[in-house]
């Protein structure tokens, strides 16, 4: 599929929304050459007084043109927006399907609905949403509500502020719809790698740990993730746990999370571990009650475990839970993800976590009378319910984000019992503070103190790659007190 522009260089939004149409077709880029006969296109041209689009997609055809006044002329926001909402229309006219976030393509919705409320007030920001960026009312109702809750959050965070992210990529097997940086331990050769890859973490803490003391760093949260961070031994975790505590002044911190992941590593030895070193929240990532999609995906759990390992975390003391649900996995239907939906809240966990699917092979090209994959219709309907029930049962939602490829371009909200926000969710996602990362695929975000500047430093990818190359990994992190010096 080609994306042709004359006239204009606003390639990067256009070529995001083709994608939210076409999420697997490659797309590719000309500017004023001719595309090849008979191949698919969206031509997009800027001339002195008008935007022209016109599509061909698999022989449909739609075109939309809006009249450039002079007044747009040095107004590239603007200019760019009405070439995006001239493809959205021109798309939606050809596939039939309208995506529920409108022209929007990024990942912070809610970072950009907080922007719009800090310039014109709420009502005006969610009337930026539904009419100029062609959201629906319902995403435009969630994002406004999850903004507000992150902005009391966001202005707990100070210019000295960070937080500490730790990096266990390593699970028990891979799940078919796995995009993460995680090293299925299913042979002897992989599980190998655990122990010296914690001894190395373990180093790697200190020297970060060092750091932010010498840079006067104050510790708000601390979040161990992965991968499936229940793979390690009871021992293990309290290495790293006790690693953390020993060697960060963690007085100031307000929340110590440990993402336990699959079910079946929780055992009673491990949460015992876990609430020895202070670990305030957890958790358990079930992504469905559904036993035939549990097989179908790869996990080698039932759900009867899920219930198991919530009961024994709560006998176990901890009062603050994290459940994971995932909308659209294979085999699932609306009816068997409202029966797991019902069974999470049965078990009433502080936060639930409501992902979509994200895409690995699908296309919405326009082959069929509906266009659109019938499953993002589906999907639609799970999230909705979700939002409904959720809602019903005194959960709000806290915090979002999107990725890329998610089936019928949709969301990933955390939803909470009053008060059980997960800080370190919201820190991270709206970029309001430095997250110093450690571990094989980590990334650390320093944040400008007083500014608004991101800059990124990056761990190996992979838990080899960590291993063989670590002292070079290590040199990476000068990069941090350089940053903050330029900042004194």
């Amino acid at each position: 599929m080609y994306l042709r522009l004359e006239g204009h260089d606003f390639h990067y939004e256009a070529e995001n929304l083709c994608r939210t149409f076409f999420p697997d077709e490659r797309i590719n880029l000309l500017y004023n050459d001719s595309v090849p006969d008979g191949d698919s296109y969206i031509d997009t041209v800027l001339k002195s007084d008008c935007f022209s689009v016109c599509a061909d997609i698999n022989g449909r055809t739609a075109c939309e043109k809006a009249v450039i006044t002079p007044d747009f002329d040095n107004n590239r926001n603007e200019l760019e927006r009405i070439l995006i909402v001239l493809i959205y229309n021109v798309l939606s006219k050809i596939t039939g399907y309208n995506p529920p976030w409108g022209v929007l393509t990024g990942v912070r919705p809610s970072k950009l609905m907080n922007s719009y409320i800090e310039l014109f007030g709420e009502k005006r920001a969610k009337e930026i949403f539904t009419n100029d960026l062609l959201v629906c009312e319902n995403k435009a109702e969630l994002a406004s509500c999850v903004a507000v809750r992150e902005s009391r959050i966001m202005n707990m965070s100070r210019p000295d502020s960070f937080s500490l992210y730790i990096s266990i990529p390593f699970c028990p097997s891979r799940c078919s719809y796995c995009s993460f940086v995680s090293h299925s331990i299913t042979s002897n050769s992989a599980k190998k790698l655990i122990a010296p890859y914690v001894e190395l973490l373990i180093d790697e803490i200190r020297q970060c740990a060092a750091i932010a003391k010498d840079l006067s760093l104050r510790l708000e949260s601390i979040y161990i993730g992965g991968g499936t961070p229940g793979i390690l031994t009871a021992e293990q975790m309290t290495r790293i746990c006790d690693t953390v505590n020993n060697s960060f002044d963690t007085t100031t911190s307000r929340e110590f999370t440990v993402e336990i992941g699959r079910p079946d590593t929780v055992t009673k030895e491990k949460l015992i571990a876990l609430k020895n070193a202070d670990v305030t929240r957890i958790s358990i990532n079930p992504q469905t009650l559904n036993d035939d999609v549990l097989i179908r995906i790869g996990r080698k759990h039932s759900s009867e475990e899920t219930v198991k390992a919530f009961a024994l975390a709560r006998e176990t003391g901890f009062d603050n839970i994290n459940m994971d649900l995932i909308a659209g996995l294979d085999g699932d239907t609306k009816e068997s993800f409202d029966n797991t939906l019902n069974g999470i809240i049965n078990l009433s966990p502080e936060n639930i976590t409501v992902h979509t699917l994200s895409l690995k092979r699908s296309s919405y090209l326009a082959t069929s009378d509906t266009g659109i994959s019938s499953q993002a219709d589906t999907v639609s309907k799970m999230l909705d319910n979700a939002q409904i029930k959720l809602t019903n049962n005194a959960y709000v939602p806290y915090y979002m984000y999107r990725q890329s490829h998610c089936v019928g371009n949709f969301e990933n909200v955390g939803w909470c019992r009053e008060g059980y926000e997960c800080l370190y969710n919201i820190y991270m996602m709206e970029e309001c503070h430095t997250v110093l990362a450690c571990g094989a695929g980590a990334v650390t975000k320093l944040r400008q103190p007083g500014g608004s500047y991101i800059e990124r430093v990056f761990n190996f990818k992979y838990p080899y790659e960590y291993i063989d190359r670590f002292q070079e990994m290590t040199l990476r992190k000068k990069r941090i007190k350089e940053f903050y010096n330029e900042y004194k």
